[in-house]
């Protein structure tokens, strides 16, 4: 099993400034690589004190790839309706460049911050599968014409080429609906996930769909589903609960007013689903209860491996965590014994493999002429084996599944 960090700032600016949530951010990433976790994953948020801190994934994660050799760099995602799909697979590209192959790229629906781009952000925006596909059409080298339900474009050719051959690994954000999970196995992509609100039953029917579809597709392995958690660890479990229950309900009071207070907003790609339901109730959340529905890890390394044991049993061996020890407002020592604590407490009972091999570049294309929407759609997440990074081995990372 793999274990990343994750970096989903829910931060007062009158509690925090951005520069010094920066610097603390990128001393984790370090502290992240010396302590052996396999990536480091950040989003795309714009308009709030939930998430708004992180408006530009390609840019932090440019700067963590200047401060690390092995890591790999999960964007958890781009968001398609805030650029074009030939913006997005350029910065993308770029940054596999400049990492030398460690980059995961993750796509995601736009939610109620796309009305701030003046764009629809249900039907009317382009689907999160659209989008990933016109980048990988981009990333064959070739001359390509898209023409999507939303997107059309073309003749153009993408540049700069990803370092990464025929392209990085892809992963969509399902948003909690198991068509969408079905839909990214169909194209042989990853899945990126938040911790489902209905328990095993809604966890195992969507990966469930997600891999039966993929398996129908013709795509070998399971794939990887990465699912975000944030983690509260500590050795004296009254201090570590009243720690989380804090830090949980602040996140929470901020998520609410993302969502115009009472979080009722649809959200994209999971017809019928709000965000109320989305998430957690953001109105009346009670931190007890989403602890015991496996909304949120918290307690001794021995509450948390057990709690880890059981999503590994929903969500199937072949899943990943991506950790958030630092939500952001927590102080940063807390979070550096945090992770500290995982790597050598929690982490050795679910890693076994060694390091990931480095990542290799192509000097010409690998894929076929992509000229329609579902071009290259075979392709999709065929770089998931080509783990990046320059040698070093990992204390806590197992290598990434196929």
């Amino acid at each position: 099993m793999e274990f990343g960090v994750n970096f989903f700032p829910a931060v007062d600016p009158a509690r925090k400034s951005a520069s010094t949530y920066y610097d603390e951010s990128l001393q984790l990433v370090e502290l992240a690589e010396e302590l052996g976790f396999a990536h480091v994953r950040t989003g795309e948020h714009y308009g709030s004190a939930c998430g708004g801190y992180s408006p530009d994934p390609v840019v932090f994660l440019t700067a963590a790839a200047a401060q690390t050799r092995r890591i790999r760099l999960v964007a958890g995602a781009a968001v398609s309706p805030f650029a074009h799909p030939v913006q997005i697979a350029a910065r993308l590209a770029l940054l596999d460049n400049l990492s030398h192959g460690r980059l995961d790229a993750g796509f995601a629906h736009g939610g109620p911050q796309s009305g701030l781009f003046g764009v629809p952000g249900g039907d009317g925006a382009a689907p999160v599968e659209e989008t990933a596909e016109a980048c990988i059409a981009l990333w064959s080298g070739e001359e390509v014409r898209f023409e999507g339900d939303v997107h059309r474009f073309g003749p153009v050719t993408g540049f700069p080429l990803p370092y990464q051959r025929p392209h990085p690994p892809v992963f969509v954000d399902a948003a909690h609906s198991a068509g969408s999970c079905a839909r990214a196995g169909a194209r042989g992509h990853h899945l990126q996930l938040s911790p489902v609100p209905g328990g095993r039953r809604q966890a195992q029917r969507m990966t469930g769909a997600y891999r039966a579809a993929r398996r129908a597709a013709g795509h070998r392995g399971e794939g990887r589903v990465q699912i975000a958690y944030t983690c509260y660890l500590g050795t004296d479990r009254e201090v570590t609960l009243a720690a989380a229950r804090a830090g949980e309900d602040h996140r929470a009071r901020l998520t609410g007013l993302a969502f115009r207070a009472d979080g009722r907003h649809p959200v994209p790609g999971a017809p019928g689903t709000t965000a109320h339901e989305y998430d957690y109730d953001y109105g009346g959340y009670d931190f007890d209860r989403a602890l015991a529905g496996h909304q949120v890890l918290a307690g001794t390394p021995d509450d948390v491996r057990a709690q880890i044991e059981t999503v590994r049993a929903w969500y199937g061996s072949g899943s990943c965590l991506s950790l958030q020890f630092n939500p952001g407002h927590l102080p940063y020592g807390r979070a550096v014994r945090a992770m500290e604590l995982f790597a050598a407490e929690v982490a050795p009972a679910f890693t076994h493999s060694p390091a990931p091999a480095p990542a290799t570049a192509s000097t010409g294309p690998t894929v076929a002429r992509a000229g329609a929407a579902g071009a290259g759609a075979g392709a999709a997440g065929a770089g998931a084996g080509a783990a990046g990074g320059r040698g070093g081995g990992p204390a806590v990372a197992a290598t990434a599944a196929a």
